[in-house]
């Protein structure tokens, strides 16, 4: 069944349409690699299968008396960790959440449920997606399907990897710092973190909530677009949700690339960034070129701001959301304790990990009386400056082009006990982030070791299918998941 895996979701639509494939027979083959695979790769938290199966019968029933159904009905997706479904767990990967089971469903799900869209189960992450690696999920760990002793980044690992790992077709993640991009990177498939406000948040659990945005991760550009299509719009249950024209994210994917100016800002291509990343996104500016585009060397230094300033905001916000987790209301309650004040203590010291405590911690700090004015304020002050540098930049290009992350996929335990070098994995994403703008993650080669190298397309606010065009134009010509596979090797 390794081909019905292989198919994107634009081609098993077609093979549903012309009645090739019924539902249930794609849905079984998506069971059939999990069962052959996942335990190699360890790519989810839950898995809800049989549910699955039983619905895609339903659909094939339902097509069968010609109902009326929307062109994905019967399509499996893998859901992250942090999305609350309707009647099954969901964790955030994290001991605080590991018997919650959500009342209701995100925005993003109910849209999925409304097209027919099937989940196959909810994917492993870093715990309340803080991390890049997802080393820090209190369950498991994810593993790369390209080289199974290397991480498949984070926070949405589980869902990069079940994605390159052909266990689902397309898979939702979340992105608050390079969370969707950096695993896509890893990974060699592609992910998009949208413009901040333009898909729901509602029902997403929080981290930092002025940066965190739900976004795909899919085989190739034309999914992501289908797959935006299909989440993004205004939702009145999210205050930060904006109001913007609906718009077809498919319609200008095969447009041509003359007149459009690509900026290529050399402060994301110094010191630090692996040759072989350098070398395989100097090809990439080439075919640019050779597609007819005009592609111009630019200066944007936002980058090592732009890292000082989200690790104080994101860990200012966690600290705040994650106030609520204190063995009462909900979420892990300790069995010991002689006091309230003990109760919420040990509640917390046993319910969340190492890096959760790390980011609290920090962000509880930068929040005190003494120190608010010295960091907090002073970092949101360069998130306005990060803002009007990127503002300038796209007055003259349409689109900014720099690496994915400094390095492809780390061993797994290469970077644990160093959180700096951890935190610096997202020194070309988090500026993204920080300015509220698109970004998407594409594979644009490989490196010696034949592990995937991911470039960056930046656009601007609500410009999402620019950078789609650009991204769709490249893949076509470089066809990169025609020539390289995930090996699985130990």
């Amino acid at each position: 069944m390794e081909s019905i895996t292989n198919l994107t979701v634009h081609e098993l639509v077609e093979k549903l349409k012309n009645n090739e494939l019924t539902s249930e027979e794609i849905t079984k083959a998506y069971i059939d690699r999990i069962n052959e695979k996942e335990k190699d790769v360890d790519a989810f938290v839950t898995l809800t299968t049989d549910e699955a199966l039983n619905e895609s019968k339903k659909i094939d029933e339902e097509r069968k008396e010609n109902k009326e159904l929307s062109e994905y009905a019967g399509i499996p997706i893998g859901i992250k960790d942090n999305l609350c479904t309707k009647g099954v767990k969901t964790t955030c990967s994290s001991k605080m959440l590991e018997n919650f089971v959500s009342p209701y469903d995100a925005t993003v799900v109910e849209k999925l449920n409304k097209e027919g869209i099937i989940s196959l189960g909810k994917l492993n992450m870093d715990e309340f997606a803080m991390g890049s690696s997802t080393e820090n999920s209190a369950i498991k760990i994810t593993h790369n399907p390209w080289d199974l002793s290397r991480v498949p980044g984070g926070s949405s690992g589980g869902s990069a990897a079940a994605v390159a790992g052909n266990f689902v077709p397309w898979a939702l993640g979340s992105d608050t710092g390079g969370s969707i991009r950096e695993p896509a990177a890893f990974c060699g498939v592609v992910g998009l973190k949208p413009t901040y406000g333009l898909v729901s948040r509602y029902g997403l659990v929080a981290f930092a909530s002025s940066l965190d945005q739900v976004g795909p991760i899919t085989k190739d550009v034309k999914d992501s677009a289908m797959l935006l299509n299909i989440i993004s719009g205004h939702d009145e249950k999210d205050s930060t949700s904006y109001d913007v024209e609906k718009k077809d994210y498919l319609q200008n994917l095969e447009k041509d690339l003359t007149g459009i100016k690509i900026g290529v800002p050399k402060e994301f291509f110094g010191e630090g960034i692996n040759k072989e990343v350098k070398e395989q996104l100097e090809k990439a500016i080439e075919t640019y070129k050779k597609l007819g585009a005009t592609v111009e060397e630019t200066s944007l230094d936002v980058a090592k701001a732009s890292l000082a300033a989200y690790y104080i905001i994101a860990c200012a916000e966690a600290s705040s959301n994650l106030g609520r987790f204190d063995g009462i209301r909900y979420g892990y309650r300790a069995k010991d304790f002689n006091s309230l004040k003990e109760l919420y203590v040990n509640s917390r010291t046993e319910g969340f990990g190492d890096e959760v405590k790390r980011r609290i911690i920090l962000g509880t700090y930068v929040l005190s009386s003494g120190y608010y004015d010295a960091y907090y304020k002073k970092a949101q002050k360069v998130r306005t400056y990060v803002k009007n540098e990127f503002n300038k930049a796209f007055s003259k290009y349409d689109v900014l082009l720099t690496p994915v992350s400094p390095s492809t996929a780390f061993k797994i335990g290469e970077k644990c006990n160093n959180p700096l070098e951890m935190y610096l994995a997202d020194i070309c994403t988090v500026s993204i982030n920080i300015a509220s703008v698109p970004a998407i993650s594409l594979p644009c080669g490989v490196d010696s070791n034949g592990m995937p190298v991911g470039m960056q397309l930046i656009g601007n606010r609500f410009e999402e299918e620019k950078i789609l065009n650009v991204a769709y134009k490249f893949e076509q010509e470089i066809k990169f998941r025609e020539n390289h596979k995930p090996t699985f090797k130990k």
